[in-house]
């Protein structure tokens, strides 16, 4: 921001002018006052451009088209006269920064503010195209941040959408490294070129850089790169990763339409993501700077022999290329002289002036008069006040306490009869879904690459459980291990029924006859049977006085099988027997009981139930399979180098991972069928659903095979993350999939009958401790570390 030169006016219109904001490619803004105090920035277009009637009929016309372009997150036409010997419009006034400014002063962005920003642009998106117009110069210096949201500014290189292109051969407008690959080859520009030029802003918020190279690379370089090559996405939140790749496609009508994009980034309002959505550190600055905005005063009249103030004298052209000029391009300023009261920041930012500093002071963030609305004690526009109007460092103080309130209203929820509790609150299944009845309701597909959002979103305590929470969905309800034990509502996420004690952390879930079964939470040697919709103690049973039981195995129709130490055979005074046993889970009385080899330990049993058998796995390396019903081992074999795997048993099949895939004959344990991984590294446990294994190897690929005969239906060698899947669930055509304890997974969604990735969603929380998800209805709920997350199953 600079202060008035002896060739500027001192007055436009009622306005009377302030400072110099900067100069664009249509002529030179100011920040300027009406009568009623209300702030503006008036744009006044360049003499040569004035003298043009081609140009003023444009401009009179896109005039009138901005004029309806009124919406919360773009700067309003407030006042215009195109036809002024030079023609000049007035905008609100934008009390923020530009994104260019912030990402400089403060690096790139956390993953809330380029959310809310996100959301927000795309908002101001639907309000341009919905007035006629397309921006085609959406840039981060044309992205303001103020306290209430992001504003869209600059329409100088506008156009209506079905008007003549104001551009002559050859010429390419727009802004290198932010131009949709269609505008950089010069071809026609719709709607969707706002929303590549939209990615492109996103990414630099969230990285710092620009998606197709950075200050260094020629123009021509940028252009190439965006026609092409691929955007440069590292350092994109995991979150927002494939809704910004999708904003960067190639293809025009592949693209999301900018309300896909605010369902996307904000399924509960624009409101939820804009609430206190800004860094303190450029909020604070933003109220600084409001208040220096609000306390200038306009300059004295100009000395005798100065220009008069309606025929500003222009200097030197915009910057030249190839000798056209190019509209768009930033042209030369001068610094602002020393003293001047407060950086240039509002709407338009000075193009090519230095930034100012960044600070940090205390404050509060004031509600700027840039949203189109007057200020408290402001009269309208020509309208005299009827009584003094308060100072407006008065008017800051008026309107500081509501500078948090977010704005409401905008974008379409991604799900239906979504209950409106308050309460929060969220899912999760290891290996696949449970129980539960379906819930029924209705959700929109996302677009191509982009997640959904949490419906609800709970944190537990990271003091009372372990950092794997097992969980299990039974009659719309979510059970999550840990303690407390806790029922969740899977609709609305709030808690139904805790219990203290009754669990220990990471504990497995089983159900049957509508109670959950648990080894005593207080480690007594009991099996205790809870009952589902209250978590009270229904029964307690214990094998006897000499065994001990230390954790459950699985549960059939008649009875929970568990593990348990046998005190009355021991070798000394620490080396005791251990033992598996059946226990009635209608009468809480035990079927029988079997000892173990010797060395064999009471708490490294994973195990599964199929029909008849038992099969379980143990540390040391075997696959064990037993009767049901008398306990009797049938046949027990070595599997490699890990057990720590529950047992897939389908089809008269048990599967087991490994270097290679192998499935042996339930009955007799004889090899039935192997697969290669073909040069891959070998497989993990796999998943039985609907007649196909899903499986990650160990180079993150997953595969589909065949059940009945092992050959391969499909590999995806790129699930979308840095990390595969481990275990898997199917909802319709789609396959879910969690990744395990590894950084850079999360919860897939993948295409089940060809393997395309369809979306990958993360908390960017907790690294190193495992997904987990389950089903119920058309929900996910899904465990991450100590958090629990409901999703939309799209």
């Amino acid at each position: 921001m600079e202060t008035l030169q002896p060739d500027d006016p001192r007055e436009l219109g009622s306005y009377r002018l302030l400072r110099r904001l900067g100069a664009g490619g249509m002529g030179r803004v100011y920040l300027a006052r009406s009568p009623g105090g209300r702030t503006v920035a008036v744009k006044v277009v360049r003499p040569d451009l004035a003298a043009d009637a081609d140009f003023r009929r444009r401009f009179e016309h896109e005039v009138e088209i901005a004029r309806a372009v009124s919406g919360r997150h773009t700067a309003p036409v407030v006042d215009a006269d195109p036809d002024a010997p030079l023609p000049w419009l007035a905008t609100s006034y934008v009390l923020g920064p530009d994104l260019t400014d912030v990402v400089d002063a403060h690096g790139a962005l956390p993953e809330r503010t380029v959310r809310a920003l996100g959301a927000g642009l795309a908002t101001a998106l639907q309000e341009i195209h919905a007035a006629g117009l397309i921006h085609r110069d959406l840039k981060p210096s044309n992205v303001l941040l103020a306290a209430d949201g992001p504003r869209v500014i600059d329409f100088g290189i506008a156009r209506a959408v079905d008007g003549n292109r104001m551009t002559q051969t050859g010429v390419v407008v727009g802004s290198p490294g932010y131009m949709p690959p269609e505008q950089a080859m010069g071809r026609d520009v719709g709607t969707p070129g706002d929303v590549f030029s939209l990615g492109a802003v996103l990414t630099f918020a969230a990285t710092g850089h620009n998606a197709f190279g950075d200050g260094a690379a020629s123009h021509a370089a940028m252009l190439y790169q965006i026609v092409h090559g691929e955007p440069d996405l590292t350092g994109v939140p995991q979150s927002l990763l494939g809704l910004i790749r999708a904003c960067l496609l190639k293809e025009p009508d592949q693209r999301p339409a900018p309300g896909e994009l605010v369902a996307a980034l904000a399924p509960g309002g624009i409101g939820s993501v804009l609430t206190d959505w800004l860094p303190s550190a450029v909020a604070s600055t933003i109220a600084t700077h409001a208040a220096g905005i609000l306390d200038l005063e306009a300059p004295d009249a100009p000395a005798p022999g100065q220009a008069p103030a309606t025929a500003p004298v222009f200097g030197p052209p915009p910057a030249m290329q190839g000798g056209t000029p190019a509209p768009g391009t930033p042209a030369q300023s001068t610094p602002a002289p020393a003293g001047t009261p407060v950086p240039g920041y509002g709407y338009p930012p000075a193009h090519g002036t230095p930034a100012p500093a960044y600070g940090t002071p205390a404050g509060g963030v004031p509600a700027g008069p840039g949203d189109g609305t007057p200020l408290p004690g402001t009269v309208a526009l020509g309208t005299p006040p009827s009584a003094p109007a308060p100072s407006r460092r008065r008017l800051l103080g008026l309107t500081a306490g509501v500078a948090g309130v977010a704005v409401l209203g905008g974008g379409t929820a991604w799900w239906l009869s979504r209950d409106t509790g308050s309460d929060e609150g969220s899912p999760g299944a290891k290996g696949g879904g449970g129980s539960g009845e379906p819930v029924a309701e209705e959700f929109t597909t996302p677009p191509a690459g982009t997640a959904p959002q949490p419906l609800w979103h709970r944190s537990v305590a990271e003091d009372s459980t372990s950092d794997a929470l097992p969980l299990l969905i039974h009659d719309s309800m979510l059970l999550i291990s840990g303690d407390p034990l806790v029922a969740y509502d899977v609709k609305t996420g709030r808690t139904r029924w805790s219990r203290t004690g009754a669990c220990r952390a990471g504990a497995k879930l089983l159900v049957a006859d509508g109670k959950v079964f648990l080894a005593d939470g207080d480690y007594d040697g009991a099996l205790v049977a809870r009952d589902l919709t209250t978590g009270e103690e229904t029964w307690r049973s214990r094998l006897g006085k000499e065994l001990e039981i230390e954790s459950t195995i699985a549960v059939d129709d008649k009875n929970v099988y568990v593990v348990a130490t046998d005190l009355s055979d021991s070798r000394s005074a620490t080396d005791y027997r251990t033992g598996v046993a059946a226990i009635s889970h209608t009468t809480g009385r035990k079927v029988w009981s079997q000892k173990r080899d010797w060395g064999t330990r009471s708490w490294d049993v994973e195990g599964a139930v199929h029909g008849k058998y038992l099969v379980y796995t143990d540390s040391k390396y075997n696959l064990t399979v037993r009767d049901t019903a008398t306990g009797d081992q049938l046949w027990s074999k070595k599997v490699g180098d890990d057990w720590s795997w529950t047992p897939t048993v389908a089809a008269g099949l048990v599967l087991l991972p490994g270097e290679q895939l192998t499935a042996v004959d339930l009955e007799t344990g004889d090899t039935r069928w192997t697969l290669s991984p073909n040069g891959r590294r070998g497989f993990m446990n796999p998943t039985a659903i609907d007649g196909v294994l899903y499986a990650c190897d160990y180079d993150d690929g997953v595969w589909a095979v065949d059940l009945k005969t092992g050959k391969k239906i499909w590999l995806c060698e790129d699930p979308g993350a840095d990390e595969a899947p481990e275990t898997f669930l199917k909802a319709g055509a789609t396959l879910y999939g969690a990744s395990g304890p590894v950084d850079g997974g999360g919860i897939f969604a993948m295409d089940a009958k060809t393997g395309t990735s369809r979306w990958v969603y993360s908390d960017n929380k907790t690294p190193g401790e495992p997904w987990q998800v389950a089903l119920s209805g058309n929900r996910l709920l899904v465990t991450h570390g100590f958090e629990i997350y409901a999703l939309p199953a799209v």
